[in-house]
Parts: C-alpha cells; structure tokens; sequence
C-alpha cells in the first residue's frame, strides 16, 4: 500500500485537493507547516512515505540519500527549479510532472500588469495613497509591440489574450513554433530585436543555467526609452538592482514582477519606487489554476517516468 506525503502548503490547505487525494488512496500525510519546508524538517515529513507531492519544497542528494524509501516525487506546479533532476535520475525516483497547468492563470496576471504599467496605475495610487491628485496620461495596449521571451505554454496563453488589442507580437524561444507562430501572427525574434523593439517586454521562461540573470544591464540598455519590463517567471531571471536602477533614471516607464530573487522576501529597492507593481508570487494561485496544478500531482503519482533523454523540459 502506498505511503503518501504532501509536502506542499498550498495543496495541504485545499479541502477540495486534500478529499480528492483521500478519496483516491484512502489516507495521506499533509504538512501543516507555515512556511515552505527545507533541510531537515522537510527529511522529517517525508520520512516512511514512498510518494510525496512536492511544491517549492527543495528535493536535492541530500533529502533524496536521506528518505531511500521516497520512489516517487510529483510536482505541484509547473516549475522545475526547486528539483535537483540529477540527483533524481540517480537515485532512480520517478517523477510525476505536467507543464502548463497555470497558463491561464499567469497569462491573465501578465496581461494586467501590461495594461496596468501602461496606464500608469502604480504611479496614480501611490499618489492617491499619499493625499495627491492628478491625471498621469498614460498609453493603451491596443496596437502596442509587445515582446515575449520564452513563448511555450504560458506565453502562448498571453498571445491568444492579446488577440483583441491588435499588438505586434514578436516572440523569442529556444524552440520554434512555426504553426503557433503562423497561425496567431507572430514574428520569431533574436533576443535582441525583441529587447530592442518592443514596448511591453514579458518573460517567462524557467530558471536554469541559461536564464539565471539573462535580464541585465546591457540587457535593459537595449530596451527603448518608456518600455515596460514584466516577469512573472521566476525571479532570478532579472537583475533586480539593474532594474531598480533603470525605474529610477526613468529609462524604463514601469515593471511588474511577480517573483523575486530571494522569495518570500521582495526587493525593498524596487518596492519603494512608484513605476514599480509587485504582488507575492500570485500567478498560479487563482482557484482554478490551483485545482488543475493539484489534480495533476494527484494523478503524477501514477503517470510518474524515471527522468533522462530530455524528460521532463
């Protein structure tokens, strides 16, 4: 019989998710912690359990040398940063995983940060708070250049949301999508013309060697004078004292970030600035993306494959 563990708080704390995972296997253990669980407290929940369903908890050699009994990991969520997936193979722990289960979700929390930064709303209610008044003129969405860096499930859901507002969509990615890209008018672009082309930049590409700070100085120098920079990805991927900087000379018209690099801790650089919009890693949290995101790890700890040639990306 199956030992099962849920390691994750948004999961444990779903009444809907946690009946579902009962309902199916007859009893599981659900942490109660406040915080994400790392190190030892998080060996200690997962000891004697042969399946746990994990979010941002770290699985690393460690945690996996130290619960040999763990055969089997599913994800909550789509992000893949938190799971040492060397150590995975190695230990030969399958891996339940499903991309793409929040797309809805994070692509309409980017779409309102677009409008939003255009519209100049951070500016207006900062102003607001502080007993001021007056009238930013701001820009429409509508007929924008809008460049999205990393164009797979997420930045495919943003430009079927776009479709209304008549942007130009340019699109950087590893991978090609020539029928996505025909079917929906979208322009494949290097790095740098999107950088430099666009006036809404978004990202959202996973966190790895290759993204870890790929949003820079040199890089936010290439945008043009007004653009607005949006991450709802991960944190790491941008240089967030470039980009403070960048808000303050007035180079960049507004950002929007969904994550940062040392979560749950948030820039104090960038939150006192007025052209700044932040929210505490909100993109998957929509009921609906919840339910998916649980019912997928539910079902990963049947559908789990041992990782290797090029599984999971």
């Amino acid at each position: 019989m199956s030992r099962i563990v849920v390691a994750s708080r948004s999961f444990s704390g779903n009444p809907a998710l946690r009946a579902e995972l009962v309902a199916r296997y007859g009893a599981a253990t659900f942490t109660d912690s406040p915080t994400v669980l790392r190190g030892d407290p998080l060996i200690a929940l997962l000891r004697g359990h042969d399946r746990a369903i994990v979010g941002l908890e770290p699985i690393d050699e460690r945690v996996l040398t130290e619960v040999p009994e763990l055969r089997v990991i599913s994800k909550y969520g789509v992000g893949l940063d938190g799971l040492d997936l060397d150590a995975i193979a190695r230990h030969g722990v399958r891996l339940g995983w499903l991309g793409g289960v929040n797309r809805r979700s994070v692509a309409e929390l980017t779409l309102m940060f677009a409008i939003a930064l255009l519209h100049r709303v951070p500016e207006s209610f900062a102003l607001l708070r502080a007993g001021g008044w007056d009238k930013f003129v701001g820009r429409e969405l509508t007929g924008r250049t809008v460049g999205i860096i990393g164009c797979g499930h997420v930045g495919q859901e943003l430009v079927r949301l776009l479709a209304p507002f008549g942007c130009r969509v340019l699109a950087n990615d590893i991978r090609d999508y020539p029928e996505f890209y025909r079917a929906h008018q979208v322009e494949p672009a290097p790095l740098q013309r999107v950088l430099s082309d666009a006036e809404v930049v978004t990202l959202h590409v996973p966190l790895d060697r290759s993204t870890t700070g790929m949003i820079g100085p040199a890089e936010i120098a290439l945008m043009r004078k007004g653009t607005v920079l949006i991450n709802a990805a991960r944190g790491g991927l941008v240089d967030e004292a470039a980009l403070a900087a960048a808000l303050a000379s007035g180079h960049l018209a507004g950002a929007a970030a969904d994550v940062f690099q040392a979560e749950p801790a948030a820039s104090p650089a960038l939150l006192s600035l007025p052209t700044f919009l932040g929210t505490p890693h909100i993109g998957g949290s929509s009921a609906e993306a919840q339910l998916a995101m649980g019912r997928a790890a539910i079902d990963g700890l049947e559908t789990a494959r041992l990782v290797g040639d090029g599984w999971p990306c």
